[in-house]
């Protein structure tokens, strides 16, 4: 025996007759006896109340439960049945009693007369009654009928149907009936009389059909119960194992009582059903369930099954170990006791939790311990290894808590504990090999996975507790109020980083307890992935505790991650530089686990670069020569002044400034100034100049040569358009670098100058060349005047080298003597600053607008030869040059002006290569615009035609004509009429629709007025 659940109480001792059937009504028991009698007894301390011998149904109804003491004959009615009694049942609810001997028979209480008896009955051997909606069912033979209460005194035959074989147990299921007969368990449709079967019966018993309080059934197969719907399907909750097979069951919930041959057998109705007490009593006759009371009738004697109070009951399981049982009579206490039903299941659940914690299951324990909602500190003073912060605001386990003592919460008296339930010995009474035994069992792989899930399922509602404090603090601080401080000397976090006030409170100190443990939970069992995952979140982790843990344990990613959520930048990027020499050292230390490279640092700098440009600064130049691109992209990215990083990398990093500008402007040129446009520039010129100086010191320099930073001058200098190009200028040797001053001069427009760089200096045609199509192609539709002259101003330079070059001479000198007077004296188009030849030039760019005069064409000679024929003598024309640009580039240059410019000496067939396409081109030209002219003279035509036949056409206006718009007659006011001739309107009407439907101004009508 497990407990006691019910207290055996002999009720009747020796009665004189024989037992045949047993029912209660009220605190009265009614016997059938074998004489045919019915025999009422009463309780004895009520055998001598002046009412009881004229009892009324409202005195029953105040005495509903049996009472536990010894019962009296109170009265004796003779000639209650003819024949053996098999059944008796009070209808409680229409105040009858139903009788089951020769036939049925209701009797009115309490008197007991007889109200009606169903003469349909005689021979039946079982029934069943529907209570609620007043229907009786019972079988006899073969038959099964169904008769229903019609409210008065009298029952009215509804169904009759014929079954297999004879009925052995019968009961209501819903609207149906479930039989069981000889063989089998069916299910009778009470409307059609279907049959539906469900099982077979058992070999031995005989068929037992129990209809349970939700409406389900319970079936008997010899000693096995089965559980099934009203549909007669089986349920997923187990079987009972009966010792033997049951003559009756009743359900009195949470168990079911079964009548075995030798014995009554009480079982739990939970699964799997165990045993919790036996009763022995031999030759039981009936069992019958009460209010709250199991009555068992033997042949002379009465006992009473008693229940024993629940939370007496609790005790002897929780004191026998039995802890579900326990739990589960926890939930019947009544509604009324809620404290004492929490503080005795909290209380069931820390002894059985730690019933499991000892004997090793870790996961059962942590579920009870859940359970239980003990605070979080309680359960992990089971492992003393894991080092938790101190608290002023939560108490430690013992304070409030004592789960063997007398804590005011959970002490014996409330909980009704025994004194063999102790706790465990406390450490210090172990000695050290024990202590050491326990310690390591406790912090095994099972025992803190068991801790995770426990904290993790915790952790949610207490971070939550603990931000919204937080929120909270931050709104009241926002608003001026002040908080005190409880000293725990904790800073509070605001969101995922921490504030510099120190302020505890009871929810963020459990959550710090809570995180701190649950990190080194984790890391203990090798989750690291899931430690960063808490880290990386928002945290409440204590920083000193957790930071000596993960240095000693070598947890550098973690470490990073605490030092993140902390907002304590420097020392992780300070830990990430050291884990990234260390990993690129030779001799990598074994203890680093994972490489660390340089492109963590720009990672974790990236979310900084809003908040702390300094320190990105600081620490990009650790890895700004290895991770260049990244580092640059980095300060883009990052919206960091580009000024501000330029500034840092000149006095910290100087050789390092050049790659920076370079990268930035290869990024996005856009996004750097002039003033570091012109920074580069210098700094390229400044190696170029040493690199010169050494050279020509040594008289090796050569025009021709190029060094890799010369390149990047050369190559910059014409690609970037932001800086100035006349300081750099200014630094230019006079006899060197010839290539840089000719791209400085063309960023300053001095063409000619450039030009004759390209030509004289350098010797290069080709460069010049390519320098007069960059000049042309950048110009509006390439036809502009200034550009199109920039290849008249090399035909030039061509025709009179000596003259440009002297002339290079004199510009180069007034350049470096009076920069801005002579910037203000040149002309970009033009050859000469004054004299004639100004005016020829300004003559040759109108060649276009005026005609060639016959007397100068007819001279034989150009205004070239004219006005220079005294330096003609002295200087050698390029003229094989001149041929090949006209012939080159003859779609790009007046061929009117080209032609005044050059030599009386020219052959026309020299000019073929030129006039020729130039020529086929004006006549295409000619001829297109002719065709184009007869187009738009036949278009003309075309419109004028239509035009005549549109006024051609008339409009009759009679006196029935009527206006579209308004519905009156024309008359003989001004009309319009519309492009399809019909439609006709009031020029009144039409102009209102009109400014109606547009409003727009100036439009044109699409109609004629008349």
């Amino acid at each position: 025996m497990v407990h006691s659940a019910y207290d055996s109480f002999e009720l009747l001792h020796n009665s004189t007759a024989k037992i045949d059937a047993v029912e209660s009504y009220g605190h009265n028991l009614l016997l059938s006896c074998s004489d045919g009698s019915l025999r009422v007894y009463c309780p004895e301390s009520s055998a001598g109340d002046p009412r009881s011998p004229t009892p009324s149904s409202d005195f029953y109804l105040q005495y509903p439960e049996l009472k536990k003491e010894p019962y009296v004959l109170e009265r004796t009615i003779n000639g209650f049945s003819k024949r053996p009694m098999l059944a008796m049942e009070v209808l409680k609810s229409r105040e009858l009693l139903l009788s089951l001997s020769e036939s049925i028979a209701f009797h009115r209480l309490p008197n007991f007369e007889t109200l009606a008896v169903i003469t349909k009955a005689k021979g039946a051997n079982a029934y069943s009654w529907d209570e609620r909606r007043g229907f009786l069912c019972f079988a006899r033979q073969r038959r099964v009928c169904i008769f229903r209460h019609d409210g008065g005194r009298g029952f009215v035959e509804v169904k009759d149907f014929g079954v297999p074989d004879a009925v052995k147990s019968m009961s209501w299921c819903g609207e149906n009936i479930c039989l069981g007969i000889r063989k089998e368990y069916v299910i009778l449709n009470s409307t059609n009389g279907a049959l539906s079967e469900v099982f077979p019966s058992g070999r031995i018993a005989s068929p037992l059909v129990v209809s349970l309080p939700s409406g389900e059934l319970l079936l008997g197969k010899d000693n096995i119960g089965v559980f099934v719907d009203q549909n007669g399907k089986l349920l997923q909750e187990g079987r009972i194992c009966w010792s033997e097979a049951p003559a009756s069951v009743i359900v009195e919930k949470p168990y079911a009582v079964g009548l075995l041959p030798r014995h009554v057998e009480i079982r739990s109705l939970r699964d799997p059903y165990p045993l919790i007490q036996t009763v022995v009593l031999r030759n039981v006759r009936r069992i019958l369930q009460s209010t709250h009371v199991i009555v068992v009738a033997l042949e002379s004697s009465i006992y009473g099954f008693f229940p024993v109070p629940i939370g007496a009951q609790i005790v002897q399981l929780t004191a026998s170990g039995n802890f579900e049982e326990a739990l589960a009579l926890c939930k019947l206490l009544p509604p009324e006791d809620s404290n004492l039903r929490a503080a005795k299941e909290q209380s069931i659940h820390i002894r059985y939790a730690h019933y499991l914690f000892e004997n090793g299951d870790y996961e059962e324990a942590m579920e009870h311990f859940f359970a239980s909602q003990v605070e979080i500190n309680y359960v992990l003073s089971l492992y003393p290894s894991i080092v938790l912060p101190k608290s002023s605001v939560i108490p430690d386990p013992e304070q409030y808590m004592d789960v063997g003592g007398d804590a005011p919460v959970l002490s014996r008296g409330s909980s009704g504990f025994s004194d063999d339930m102790e706790s465990s010995l406390p450490l210090h009474a172990l000695d050290s090999e024990e202590r050491t035994d326990l310690e390591s069992r406790k912090m095994s792989h099972n025992t803190l996975m068991a801790l995770i899930k426990f904290l993790q399922r915790k952790r949610f509602i207490i971070v939550e507790k603990a931000a919204a404090e937080g929120t909270e603090e931050a709104v009241s601080d926002a608003v001026g109020h002040n908080f005190v401080s409880y000293g725990s000397g904790r800073p509070r976090k605001t969101g995922k980083a921490r504030a510099n006030v120190s302020i505890s409170s009871v929810a963020r100190d459990t959550a710090a307890i809570l995180d701190t443990a649950l990190l080194q939970a984790l890391l203990l069992t090798g989750q690291t992935s899931a430690a960063l995952e808490l880290l990386r979140g928002l945290n409440y982790c204590d920083l000193r505790i957790c930071e000596e843990f993960l240095q000693e344990r070598n947890q550098h990613a973690c470490l990073l991650e605490l030092y993140k959520c902390n907002s304590m930048h420097r020392e992780a990027l300070k830990l990430l530089h050291k884990l990234v020499e260390d990993s690129n050292s030779d001799n990598p230390p074994a203890e680093l686990g994972q490489k660390f490279k340089p492109e963590m640092i720009i990672d974790y700098l990236k979310p900084l670069c809003g908040t702390d440009p300094m320190l990105v600064l600081e620490f990009s130049m650790l890895v700004l020569e290895s991770c260049p691109s990244q580092t640059i992209e980095l300060f883009l990215s990052g919206n960091i002044q580009a000024d501000l990083v330029n500034s840092y990398l000149k006095q910290h990093a100087p050789n390092m400034q050049t790659t920076y500008l370079e990268l930035m402007l290869a990024m996005n040129e856009s996004s750097v100034s002039g003033n570091l446009q012109n920074e580069m520039m210098q700094i390229y010129l400044s190696e170029v100049l040493d690199w010169y100086k050494d050279l020509n010191s040594q008289q090796k320099w050569d025009e021709r040569a190029f060094c890799p930073t010369r390149k990047k001058l050369l190559s910059a200098l014409e690609g970037i358009s932001g800086y100035n190009p006349e300081v750099l200028l200014k630094r230019l040797p006079p006899d060197a670098l010839y290539e840089e001053r000719a791209i400085l001069l063309g960023k300053m427009n001095l063409h000619e100058l450039a030009l004759s760089i390209y030509v004289h200096k350098l010797n290069v045609p080709e460069l010049a060349l390519s320098y007069c199509d960059r000049i042309y192609e950048s110009g509006p539709q390439h036809s502009g005047k200034s550009h199109g002259n920039i290849y008249l101003i090399l035909l030039q330079i061509y025709l009179n080298p000596q003259r440009t070059t002297k002339n290079f001479e004199k510009r180069i000198t007034s350049l470096t003597s009076n920069r801005s007077s002579a910037i203000h004296k040149v002309v970009p188009a033009a050859v000469k600053f004054k004299g004639r030849l100004s005016k020829k030039i300004a003559e040759i760019e109108g060649a276009a607008e005026t005609r060639i005069s016959q007397s100068s064409t007819d001279s034989g000679k150009s205004d070239y030869d004219t006005d220079d024929a005294n330096e003609e003598g002295t200087s050698t024309i390029m003229l094989d040059k001149v041929l090949d640009l006209l012939g080159q580039r003859w779609d790009r240059i007046n061929g009117a002006q080209a032609l005044r410019l050059l030599p009386r000496e020219t052959k026309l067939k020299n000019l073929l290569p030129f006039l020729g396409p130039l020529l086929r081109k004006s006549s295409e030209v000619y001829r297109n615009f002719s065709v184009i002219k007869s187009l738009r003279e036949s278009e003309n035509l075309q419109v004028k035609e239509g035009l005549y036949s549109q006024r051609k056409n008339s409009v009759k206006i009679s006196g029935d004509s009527m206006c579209s718009l308004c519905n009156k007659k024309i008359g003989t006011s001004v009309f319009a009429v519309y492009p399809n001739g019909k439609t006709l309107v009031h020029f009144v009407c039409f102009k209102d629709s009109q400014s109606m439907k547009t409003g727009g101004k100036g439009s044109r009508s699409p109609f004629r007025v008349r």
